[in-house]
């Protein structure tokens, strides 16, 4: 009866490549994969993960970003292919993948920090260990198109490299190509989570990568190697199924993608798709700071000649904007936090903003004085900003720009010093006869709130006369400008007291005489606009006198500080308008003061309690504690932020040898906590030859306990393996159940000589084969192929030969000689996959 059956083993070494078979222990398998293999495999996995890196198109401020995807990439790729032929298994492949990362990060996503843009330094070591965490909400965060020097690259590269890394290796290691498509798709749903919500040629990505995915999973299949041999004329007709089932699947995508792309417009929803960016709250809120508009006559009383700061390249009749405000509360006039303009718009600056800006380009140079604060001076539509000096870096991380309201704010806050270049647009102010047959811009103003009731019928009686919006808007101006008077309300001056709430305004308007400076005649006329419905701003900035206008040099006073009101026309922009009397129109008899004011000539001085409001919200007694203790905060920030990324680096890489070791605990214990006393005897020695497998021990699947004792007695000279082989016989085939002490004492022999099975080995050597993915895909259909049997080593005389066991225990065993080596639960099952494939560990 043995004699008319093939040896198991004789079948295996029939199955195996004969160059396979052949190879030493040291043999690459590289060979044993056709040239085609490697070129249809590497070919789609380049095309698969092209799709996503053009996808990031519209995230990203022109073609620069692929420097860095297509360098991840191809990086990715080349460690994919070294690993599979150098045989690398997950922890080094990781670590090879860590540390292309740090090495050429820098060169490809953060140039700026290097040395002759390719040397890294301790810098661009930082930035990248931080990258891994904090890159994608600061991506998220900044809005579309992404500037790409501003360390946003990391994402496109670390994504590039690690999807590459995953698709390349499963590709050129697994028999199915399916498990390569899952990293790809992965990157395909990040770069369309990440990106825009209006996406690159949507239907366009999707075809092509199902069709890609699609001709490259028939090919394969095509190409699969067949575990035994077939005649000629059989393997011509399975040659030629082959052939066709490529044809028709081939067809069958082209046909649907025709078809997908003919009904994209009907199937795809009209309203735009929804990304991430749409729902995570930038880092920024403008309502935290102040209205500047609140220290006006701080700075016009204690700065009246110091240089707040100097300018540079200002053009002629250009204004320096320090920020810009459109929300009225019935207390300050602020930025807003909703409508247009709003705070949500306040994004980190970069260096492609306003690129619809018209006007006359500017390079403006600014150097802070006496200005304090977090309100950025800006001219025009700032295209970019270029910080020098020794704080430049802390400057530009923390630098926002508004691009609706032209407000740039520094949230670490400016001091005297700081330095920094403008890359502008200075905007045309078009004429009362340009604006004749305009409208005013349809948009949409925040609420305005606390406006005093008089104001509504002041405003209609005003621009009642007016046929054009642009001379209703003259008429408010000219109402104010003409029939008002100027002063700031110091010592020698008539009484103006400061501020711009709903009282002030009201006491303004409802005067005999009206009295006031910048604060309160812009604040007016842009509430009396909003009342006849005019979308109008305040704007508080600088600008030179009619004297110095011109000179190269500006320098911002106190006394050249001033507010104005903004208009919105359609197809003008914002137009402003100067509604404050002019310096020398005062009133010449100070009794004519406010009705509301019963003593105007007793108080000459402002009154107390508006002092408070005029000074800075930003001005601090102690300085030297202040810079110490934001030296303090900032260096612990920066350990909490490198150490923050380290960790999550760290987890990202130890996840799956976590899960490996996890998935490995739960099958030992499963084994021997099993319900039959038997199959907890069968489960220790199938643990003691799945610890011996991912060692490195050549064990054939489907073969008998005393095949594979053989097997692992000559791997690792450990000659208790034949015993206790067939002690595992007799208790699973044997008349009684074992009892808990015998099961005891042989899983306590099986712990004995797997801990044994790591002597004489290297540390890399134990820790892979507890990492070792082998014995977790065997009986799947992933399973990875028998390894080549191994000239056994020489062993000392002690070694004795594995005892036989008594002859009707012999002849049990034997009967069982073709049943699967798992326990009694898994007996029927089929044996292991013994089709050549590639390995993968």
């Amino acid at each position: 009866m043995s004699a008319s059956v093939t040896p198991l083993s004789t079948r295996a070494e029939a199955s195996t490549p004969p160059r396979a078979a052949a190879s030493g222990p040291r043999a690459s398998r590289a060979d044993a994969l056709p040239a085609r293999r490697w070129i249809l495999d590497l070919g789609a996995v380049a095309l698969l993960l092209l799709i996503p890196i053009v996808g990031f198109a519209p995230t990203f401020d022109g073609a620069s970003y692929l420097v860095a995807a297509l360098g991840g990439l191809v990086l990715g790729m080349g460690l994919g292919v070294l690993g599979r032929l150098f045989r690398w298994g997950i922890l080094l492949l990781t670590a090879a993948a860590i540390a292309v990362y740090f090495l050429f990060g820098g060169a490809l996503a953060l140039p700026h920090t290097t040395v002759a843009g390719v040397i890294p330094t301790l810098e661009t070591l930082g930035q990248l260990a931080l990258g891994v965490v904090m890159s994608w909400k600061q991506l998220l965060t900044t809005i579309a198109p992404v500037a790409t020097d501003d360390g946003h690259l990391i994402v496109p590269f670390i994504l590039s490299l690690v999807a590459a890394v995953l698709t390349t290796s499963l590709a050129l290691r697994l028999r199915s190509a399916g498990w390569a498509l899952i990293p790809a798709a992965a990157f395909l749903a990040i770069e369309i989570a990440l990106g825009t919500s209006e996406p690159f040629v949507p239907v366009v990505q999707g075809v092509a990568f199902g069709l890609v995915a699609v001709v490259w999973l028939a090919l394969r299949q095509a190409w699969q190697p067949q575990a035994a041999a077939i005649s000629v004329g059989e393997g011509a007709a399975k040659s030629g199924a082959g052939l066709r089932r490529v044809l028709m699947g081939a067809a069958v995508v082209a046909i649907a993608a025709v078809v997908g792309v003919a009904t994209s417009g009907f199937a795809a929803p009209s309203s735009p798709r929804y990304v991430l960016r749409d729902v995570v709250i930038p880092p920024f809120d403008i309502r935290e700071f102040a209205s500047p508009l609140q220290s006006f006559r701080a700075y016009v009383r204690d700065h009246p000649e110091d240089p707040l700061f100097t300018v540079s390249g200002l053009p002629e009749g250009a204004r320096m904007r320090l920020a810009t405000m459109d929300a009225y509360n019935g207390t300050v006039y602020n930025v807003s936090d909703d409508g247009s303009g709003s705070s949500s718009a306040f994004t980190p600056a970069r260096t492609n903003m306003s690129a619809g800006a018209e006007g006359t380009p500017a390079t403006v140079h600014v150097e802070i004085g006496e200005l304090e604060g977090v309100w950025m001076p800006d001219a025009g539509a700032v295209r970019s900003v270029t910080f020098d000096g020794d704080r430049a870096d802390d400057l530009r991380r923390t630098a926002h720009y508004n691009e609706a309201t032209e407000t740039g704010v520094v949230t670490v806050g400016l001091e005297k010093g700081d330095e920094y270049t403008l890359d502008a647009v200075i905007p045309e102010v078009p004429s009362d006869e340009a604006l004749a047959d305009q409208r005013f811009a349809p948009l949409k103003m925040p609420k305005q709130t606390g406006v005093p009731e008089a104001l509504a019928d002041i405003a209609s009686k005003t621009v009642a006369e007016a046929e054009t919006p642009v001379e209703q808007v003259r008429a408010l101006q000219q109402m104010l400008s003409e029939g008002g008077y100027f002063s700031h309300g110091l010592a020698g001056q008539p009484l103006s007291r400061a501020g711009h709430g709903a009282e002030r305004i009201a006491t303004l308007l409802g005067s005999e005489q009206m009295v006031g400076d910048d604060e309160q005649y812009a604040t007016a006329m842009a509430l009396l606009a909003g009342q006849v419905g005019i979308p109008a701003r305040v704007v508080m900035g600088f600008y030179p006198d009619e004297d110095a206008a011109g000179e190269p040099v500006y320098a911002a006073t106190g006394e050249t500080l001033h507010a104005w009101v903004e208009v919105a026309f359609d197809g003008a922009g914002w137009v402003p308008f100067d509604p404050t009397p002019p310096e020398d129109q005062v009133p010449s008899d100070q009794t004519t003061k406010p009705k509301a004011d019963p003593k105007p000539q007793v108080l000459q001085p402002p009154p107390p309690p508006a002092e408070p409001v005029d000074l800075p919200p930003t001005v601090a007694d102690d300085r030297g504690s202040e810079d110490e203790n934001a030296f303090d905060a900032g260096l612990l920030w920066t350990i909490v932020s490198i150490g923050a990324g380290l960790l999550g680096l760290l987890a990202v890489v130890l996840a799956p040898f976590i899960v490996i070791g996890a998935l490995k605990a739960t099958r030992r214990r499963k084994r021997r906590d099993a319900e039959r006393a038997a199959d907890r005897i069968s489960g220790g020695w199938d643990e003691l030859v799945d610890r011996a497998s991912d060692f490195g021990a050549p064990v054939r699947p489907g073969a008998t306990r005393q095949e594979d004792a053989g097997v692992l007695t000559a791997a690792f000279a450990e000659p208790r393996v034949a015993t206790l082989a067939s002690r595992a016989d007799l208790e699973v085939f044997g008349p009684t159940e074992p009892s808990p002490d015998d099961i005891a004492a042989f899983w306590t022999q099986v712990d004995e000589i797997v801990g044994g099975m790591g002597k004489g080995r290297s540390v890399w050597q134990r820790l892979g084969a507890r990492l070792s993915i082998r014995t977790l895909l065997e009986g799947t259909r992933f399973a990875l192929p028998a390894r080549p049997a191994r000239a056994p080593r020489t062993r000392t005389p002690d070694a004795v030969a594995a005892p036989q066991p008594d002859a009707p225990d012999a002849e049990a065993a034997q009967t069982s000689t073709r049943r699967s080596r798992r326990g009694s639960k898994t007996r029927s099952a089929p044996e292991r996959s013994t089709h050549p494939a590639q390995e993968n560990e």
